[in-house]
């Protein structure tokens, strides 16, 4: 409840008592349903619109300046009455608290200078997202989230402890010679708001990141499109899944030839890696639900990953990788030569397609 709120319900009872017919009776309660109705009861699909303002990719706009520059609640009630709604800057404010949205400081994020196609692969990549998911086919967004030290270490973020007994962990930060890093790599299926983690405990390669999108094509993957000839995978254009790495496309191929899926690869343009959707609507989440907790052993980082959930719907799997990822694998011209890759004529650098080869 606002703080004004309270303040206005305090003259109230002060009022009420101050006319009670008899000092110290109980004043007047207002009757059960009384008081002015939420804007959203009198305007209906006012959050609606809300939400489209300040996350456009979920409209179809992946560049809108309302989404990445910092407007403030006055402008998007401006724009929410300009749309024939009737609310102030205070009421869009409660609304985005509840949309789960917050004021954030500067974050560095910042990768590189702005390619000047950007724009137009954002629009690319919405475009193939829509036309995949009307023919029914599965869109995947891929990423690693950041390395996290195994043990008793400190972890970012606060949890509720009783008074004085907070966790004690370790005060520096040495990696455990047994325990070491691990290397969580998602999988988020941008249609059915679900995804998969496999938690790495070696090195982050396009094996790894293959690896990971197979076991959630076993898992989760072919049991809700059990029809699906194609797979659009959503990559950043650098790291384990980079636009440039041979490995990737040689370990993509070896995917489409087990699973008979023609694979479509559409990277992130330079500079942009946290418009990922997986970056917001996955790995966010997992960062919320561990908050403030020592990830004291791998098993711990696997079930506060699969314990992850949000209001939205999402769910997550995970599971720990054990296997080995060598680095420094060299592919062949010839091993090159044998994909089945065919490259888009807008940027085919960026956007190509991995057919499965025929046996």
């Amino acid at each position: 409840m606002a703080r004004n709120t309270v303040v206005a319900g305090m003259r109230e009872l002060e009022a009420a008592e101050e006319e009670a017919p008899v000092k110290g009776m109980r004043p007047r309660v207002r009757r059960p349903g009384g008081g002015r109705k939420s804007v959203t009861e009198t305007s209906p699909g006012i959050l609606e619109a809300l939400e489209s303002l300040v996350e456009p990719l979920t409209r179809g706009d992946p560049e809108s300046p309302l989404r990445w520059t910092c407007k403030s609640t006055e402008a998007l009630a401006r724009e929410l009455r300009r749309q024939g709604y009737t609310i102030g800057a205070r009421t869009v404010s409660k609304y985005l608290i509840g949309l789960h949205y917050s004021l954030q400081s500067n974050r560095k994020t910042k990768e590189g200078g702005d390619h000047p196609d950007r724009n137009a692969q954002f629009e690319h990549i919405n475009e193939m997202t829509e036309v995949f998911q009307a023919r029914r086919q599965p869109v995947i967004s891929v990423d690693t989230k950041k390395k996290e030290l195994v043990g008793e270490y400190k972890n970012n973020g606060k949890t509720w402890r009783p008074a004085g007994e907070p966790v004690a962990v370790n005060v520096h930060d040495f990696a455990d010679p047994e325990l070491g890093k691990v290397a969580p790599y998602g999988v988020y299926d941008l249609t059915l708001n679900n995804g998969w983690v496999s938690v790495g405990i070696d090195h982050d390669t396009a094996e790894f990141a293959c690896e990971t999108i197979r076991r959630w094509w076993r898992k989760m993957g072919m049991t809700s499109y059990p029809s699906a000839k194609e797979l659009l995978i959503l990559a950043d254009g650098g790291g384990s899944n980079g636009s440039r790495s041979r490995l990737w496309k040689l370990s993509l191929q070896s995917l489409a030839d087990e699973t008979g899926l023609a694979l479509s690869v559409c990277h992130f343009p330079p500079g942009t890696s946290k418009w990922n959707k997986i970056e917001h609507r996955m790995f966010s989440a997992i960062t919320e639900n561990w908050r403030g907790q020592p990830l004291i052993s791998r098993e711990v980082v696997v079930n506060l990953i699969s314990h992850t959930r949000t209001r939205t719907g999402l769910k997550i799997r995970a599971a720990l990788d054990k296997r080995n990822y060598p680095i420094g694998k060299k592919v062949t011209d010839q091993e090159m030569s044998s994909i089945q890759l065919k490259l888009d004529k807008f940027h085919g650098e960026w956007n190509y397609t991995i057919e499965p080869r025929k046996r």
